[in-house]
């Protein structure tokens, strides 16, 4: 009996230990071509934003994952946020926006 229950257990931890490396999360980490290439897109987007006078530089943030780009931070209209969000999609290899900015 003895040998089944050691059969047993090492069955149980075997299936436990497959249970919690099948649910591992996806990468979150680049390479560092991609990284470069993100940082690309965050300065040229952050230049776009400073070029257009409508715009509060200062108060919008910029991030960029996988070439999504991130805006943050505050506008004082609506329409602020919807030029914000109009001035990033025009730079080139940008993929989608995320538009967080938020009227103040």
């Amino acid at each position: 009996m003895s040998k089944l229950n050691r059969f047993m257990r090492l069955m149980a931890c075997f299936a436990l230990i497959t249970a919690f490396t099948g649910c591992a999360a996806t990468q979150k980490h680049e390479s560092a071509g991609q990284y470069v290439d993100n940082s690309v897109i965050t300065t040229r987007v952050k230049a776009a934003i400073f070029n257009e006078s409508t715009l509060k530089t200062l108060q919008i943030n910029v991030k960029t994952y996988q070439g999504t780009v991130q805006l943050s931070g505050f506008v004082d209209s609506a329409q602020s946020a919807a030029k914000a969000g109009e001035v990033a999609r025009k730079v080139e290899n940008v993929i989608s926006v995320q538009n967080d900015l938020i009227v103040k």
